[in-house]
């Protein structure tokens, strides 16, 4: 009776599909926090040439797009003193405008004016920020030509993205500011919304 020898190969066939599973989970490990990293260093670039826009705009020079093709403007300037945040605001607040800074939406009073405000942004770039806001923290809005106006949070609070009231004239004037909820959630958008209402420092 004769023993059939092993089939040669077999092993090292195993090593090299175990060798290059890891390889390739490594790659698109590598692929994703690239990708995140790309996501937040456009966001800070676009920031500068809007901030740049956004300088000629207090200086009188009009609405100034921050690159040529651009579909959006900057329109206030919105400063956290207490957290060493300074983002300035654009025109709109589609998912193309968000991706280069909060968007102020339209329908609603201009920043710093009378009415509602409403400023929205992605919780992972521009607005991760508002998770640490606590009623009390002060909030200011720079309007175009230098006229500056202090804002101090009322309230926080989580609602359902459908919830027109957020967005509403509620007959004072207020700041509010949006984003995605929870702010560690591993995808964007979802039903629920952070909310942060900001009413003028008496």
């Amino acid at each position: 009776m004769t023993t059939a020898a092993p089939r040669p190969g077999r092993a090292p066939h195993r090593g090299t599909l175990a060798l290059a599973t890891a390889g390739a989970l490594v790659a698109l490990a590598a692929f994703h926090s690239g990708r995140a990293a790309w996501i937040e260093a456009k966001a800070h670039l676009a920031q500068a040439l809007i901030r740049r826009a956004w300088q000629q705009t207090s200086a009188g020079a009009g609405d100034v797009r921050p690159w040529p093709w651009a579909d959006t403007r900057p329109v206030a300037r919105l400063l956290v003193p207490g957290r060493a945040v300074d983002l300035v605001v654009l025109a709109g607040a589609s998912g193309r405008t968000l991706a280069f800074g909060p968007g102020h939406v339209d329908g609603t009073a201009r920043p710093g004016d009378p009415g509602n405000a409403v400023i929205s942004g992605h919780r992972d770039t521009h607005f991760r920020f508002l998770r640490r806001l606590r009623p009390g923290d002060a909030l200011d809005v720079e309007r175009p030509g230098g006229g500056r106006r202090r804002f101090v949070v009322a309230l926080t609070r989580v609602v359902d993205r459908r919830d027109l009231s957020v967005v509403a004239d509620a007959g004072d004037t207020r700041l509010t500011l949006v984003t995605c909820y929870p702010f560690d959630a591993l995808r964007p958008g979802g039903p629920l919304r952070f909310v942060v209402v900001a009413r003028p420092e008496s």
